[in-house]
């Protein structure tokens, strides 16, 4: 017998846009993390930004109504601003793509974003306890590989996000897990990992051992085992795919959901004018999430609606986070077009199939 399943998305609404009457918010809010705080807060961490491509991670609570659905959200300040010269750079600055984890086996918030500094685009690292005070760590570091023959420092890399539970890594400790998304290409020249035939940028895998953290969180920066997990292959992703929200533990795997990019990229451009996001899944194995044994065929959500098919950068759905409902569904929110955030709902259905 194999598995089949029918993930099924209907939106709910477009929750948070940017307030016109806030500089700050003047290219709008979009992408963000979510966690739930220990009271059972849901808070939101969109990416907020103003003029000049100049993004801060704000802090948002999220409402709902009777039904236990989100409506709407109050603003309350700022988790990140770009200070640190590794998030700054010659022409803007930014703590941009946040994603949050919640780790019970080191008891803290872990978030990863993306940070615009001198070299590019590379991934940092915060932690909170309570997800209101956030401490920084650094950006993250990964060991060279000398079977690879590629240092993994000297790519741009986005879309990173943490698994809640330790895993086995490659040597079979307990580990934490990454996903995370280097670029190939560098300066228009492929630079490709010794065994990997994919040169578009594609889903890996790095681990930092668990009592490594557990005995010291500056652990955490270090990161070594990379893995090249999932490439391109459908027509909705044929430029790249990436990281979208943290994978979630379901009866039948973690649950990834991931982006795909379609079109055309405009190398050193801030905003992508022909490109089209969609939104796929992948179910990856418990025991050893380098396995994958779901894939999507089709996108379960792509650009449809007027606020995704036109903003700052039009034609994009991107997910970039999960909250999970005591009903079995999902409630994913996303980024439209680069400008606001939209929540819809996730059902996972499975067909057996002989």
């Amino acid at each position: 017998m194999c598995a089949l399943f029918q993930p099924q998305m209907r939106r709910l609404l477009t929750l948070m846009r940017g307030d016109p009457d806030l500089p700050d918010e003047a290219l709008g809010v979009l992408n963000p993390a979510a966690a739930r705080a220990p009271d059972g807060t849901l808070y939101l961490f969109p990416r907020v930004v103003a003029a000049g491509n100049y993004s801060r991670i704000g802090i948002a609570r999220v409402i709902f109504d009777d039904h236990g659905d989100p409506i709407a959200v109050e603003r309350m300040g700022y988790a990140l601003e770009p200070t640190e010269s590794y998030e700054r750079n010659v022409r803007t600055a930014g703590c941009e793509d946040p994603r949050i984890t919640y780790v019970p086996a080191i008891g803290r918030y872990l978030m990863t974003y993306t940070a615009y500094g001198p070299l590019g685009p590379r991934i940092a690292l915060a932690v909170s306890s309570d997800l209101l005070r956030w401490e920084r760590v650094g950006p993250l570091m990964f060991v060279f590989d000398p079977r690879q023959r590629v240092d993994f420092n000297l790519y741009d890399n986005k879309d990173a996000l943490i698994f809640p539970e330790p895993v086995r890594d490659p040597q079979g400790r307990m580990a934490l897990a990454l996903i995370h998304r280097p670029a190939h290409v560098q300066g228009g020249m492929p630079v490709i990992p010794q065994g990997i035939a994919e040169p578009r940028a594609s889903i890996w895998m790095s681990y930092c051992p668990l009592e490594r953290v557990q005995a010291d969180f500056a652990e955490l920066l270090i990161w070594r085992d990379h893995h090249f997990l999932a490439g391109p292959q459908a027509a909705w992703e044929e430029v790249k795919i990436g990281g979208g929200a943290p994978p979630v533990r379901t009866p039948y795997g973690w649950m990834l959901i991931y982006h795909g990019v379609a079109g055309q990229i405009i190398e050193h451009a801030d905003h992508q004018p022909f490109v089209r996001y969609s939104a796929g899944i992948m179910l990856l194995d418990h025991g050893d999430p380098r396995r994958v044994i779901y894939r999507s065929s089709t996108p379960i959500l792509e650009p449809e609606i007027e606020e995704e098919r036109s903003g700052v950068v039009p034609n994009v759905v991107f997910p970039t986070a999960v909250d999970p409902r005591a009903d079995g569904t999902f409630d994913v929110y996303y980024g439209m077009a680069d400008a606001a955030i939209g929540v819809a709902r996730l059902e996972l259905r499975r067909i057996d199939a002989a």
